[in-house]
């Protein structure tokens, strides 16, 4: 008989209890992102402040737009999060199959902060947001040790700027 498969990381974590996603709605800052994306690691002290906009289409979908600087152009990221089998847990489609990325709202306090957890294969992020580009030391310490219990480290998070927010990118520049 074969062992069982090793847990992935995303199923030890606790998705967010009792959360509606229409809280969710509106706009959050990027405020910190952990990750041993290398690409990350290289381009670091190139970060851009990044905001989303999440409206819920279907009452279990939750639309979302990414606005960031690429090349000094605002540019729009257009991403679709499928709900999954469980509550607070969602999908991310990618053009192939291998591409999925499974999502897990962490923990959130909807008039502030929202933790989302994103595994693709075996290698996991943790995305803090606030309602405000700047959150209070007590969500960043939180986040810290979120981060800290899948494994990850301060020496693979970065926080984004706080300034030279894009709100719109034009027609050319829009990705779905």
């Amino acid at each position: 008989r074969r062992p069982p498969p090793p847990q992935s990381t995303l199923e030890k974590v606790v998705a967010q209890e009792a959360l509606s996603l229409h809280q969710l709605s509106g706009k959050w800052f990027l405020v910190g992102m952990a990750s041993r994306c290398s690409y990350l690691a290289e381009h670091s002290h190139q970060l851009e402040a990044t905001t989303v906009t999440m409206t819920i289409p279907d009452g279990q979908s939750l639309a979302i737009s990414t606005f960031r600087k690429l090349d000094r152009m605002c540019w729009e990221i257009r991403q679709h999060y499928l709900p999954a089998q469980a509550p607070g847990h969602f999908l991310l489609k990618g053009h192939r199959k291998s591409s999925k990325v499974d999502v897990v709202v962490g923990e959130a306090d909807p008039s502030s902060f929202l933790i989302l957890y994103y595994q693709k294969g075996r290698s996991i992020s943790v995305k803090l947001y606030g309602r405000t580009s700047l959150v209070s030391d007590a969500i960043v310490d939180k986040f810290e040790q979120r981060i800290r219990a899948v494994g990850l480290s301060e020496d693979v998070t970065y926080y984004f700027p706080t300034y030279g927010f894009c709100d719109s990118a034009d027609e050319f520049h829009v990705l779905d």
